[in-house]
C-alpha cells in the first residue's frame, strides 16, 4: 500500500474507531463516569493497569474497584483509614492481587498527599523537546517504586529501560494528553505533548502494524514501539498516536491479521 493511501486507509479506519460509542464498550469507559481530575487520573490508571484480557472483564473489575473506593476513588485514597485497606485485599484481576492493590494505594496517598496532579509523576521526568515520553515512563517507574514494596507488584509498572513495550502506560498516556472534538480521549494533561506520544503497542496492533509495513518484526517492545510511533509520525507529526484506533480496531473488532 503506497504511503498516501495508507494515510488515508489509517485516517478512515480512526475516525471511524475515534467516536463516543467507542467508549462504553472499552475500560476507558471507567473513568467516564467522573468529573473531578484526581478521580479521573485514578480510575483512568487502574483501568490501563488491569487491561488484560476481555474488555468486558476488565470493565466489571475496574467497575468492582471503584466501589471498593466508595465510587470516589480520590476521596478514598486521600482519606482512608488503615482499617479500609482490610476491604481492598480480596480484589484480584488475573496476576494482580489484593497485595498490589494496597501498595498502589500507599503510592498515590503518599503522591496525592504533596502533588495535585498525577501528570507531574510523568511529565517532570521530560521537557518540551524530548522526542517521545521515554523518559516520563522510566522516570514514573523509579518515582512509583521508591517507596518499600512488595517484589511481586514491580511486575505490573512497566519500564522502557528494560525494552518493555509500555502498552498500558502508554494507552493511559493516550487518554490524559489527547484531546479532540470526539471525546473519547480526556485531554486534560497539558505538559505532555501528543505529538511525544508512544503507540500502545501489544501482540494485536504489531500483527496489524507488521502487515501494513509499519514496523519489521511483530514484536511487543519498547523497540518496536517508537519504531512504530516513527512512522505514524510521517503520517501525522502532531498527533500520531490517533492511529492507536485505528491499529486496535483492525486488529481486536476486524481481525485483520
Amino acid at each position: 500500500m503506497k504511503s498516501r493511501q495508507l494515510k488515508d486507509f489509517l485516517d478512515a479506519k480512526a475516525d471511524y474507531y475515534n467516536q463516543p460509542g467507542f467508549i462504553k464498550g472499552d475500560p476507558i469507559s471507567v473513568p467516564h463516569r467522573f468529573h473531578k481530575l484526581q478521580d479521573v487520573e485514578i480510575a483512568a490508571l487502574f483501568s490501563a493497569i488491569l487491561a488484560w484480557g476481555n474488555r468486558t472483564t476488565i470493565i466489571n473489575k475496574c467497575t468492582e474497584l471503584m466501589e471498593l473506593f466508595d465510587n470516589a476513588p480520590y476521596d478514598f485514597i486521600l482519606n482512608h483509614q488503615a482499617r479500609d485497606r482490610m476491604k481492598l485485599m480480596g480484589f484480584a484481576h488475573r496476576t494482580f492481587n489484593g497485595l498490589d492493590l494496597l501498595y498502589f494505594v500507599e503510592f498515590l496517598q503518599h503522591y496525592y498527599s504533596n502533588v495535585t496532579s498525577l501528570e507531574f509523576a510523568f511529565s517532570g521526568h521530560m521537557d518540551q523537546y524530548d522526542m517521545d515520553v521515554e523518559k516520563a515512563l522510566a522516570g514514573f517507574h523509579h518515582m512509583f517504586f521508591a517507596l518499600e514494596h512488595p517484589d511481586r507488584t514491580r511486575k505490573h509498572i512497566s519500564t522502557p529501560a528494560r525494552n518493555s513495550a509500555c502498552k498500558r502506560l502508554n494507552m493511559f498516556l493516550r487518554w490524559m494528553v489527547r484531546k479532540d472534538e470526539s471525546g473519547v480521549d480526556f485531554g486534560l494533561w497539558e505538559h505532555i505533548s501528543p505529538s511525544q506520544l508512544v503507540c500502545p503497542v501489544d501482540v494485536h496492533v504489531s500483527r496489524v502494524a507488521a502487515r501494513l509495513g509499519l514496523i519489521e518484526k511483530a514484536e511487543a517492545t519498547w523497540k518496536t514501539a517508537v519504531e512504530l510511533t516513527e512512522k505514524l509520525r510521517e503520517l501525522d507529526p502532531e498527533d500520531p498516536v490517533k492511529y492507536d484506533f485505528a491499529l486496535f480496531g483492525l486488529g481486536v473488532m476486524e481481525k485483520y491479521v
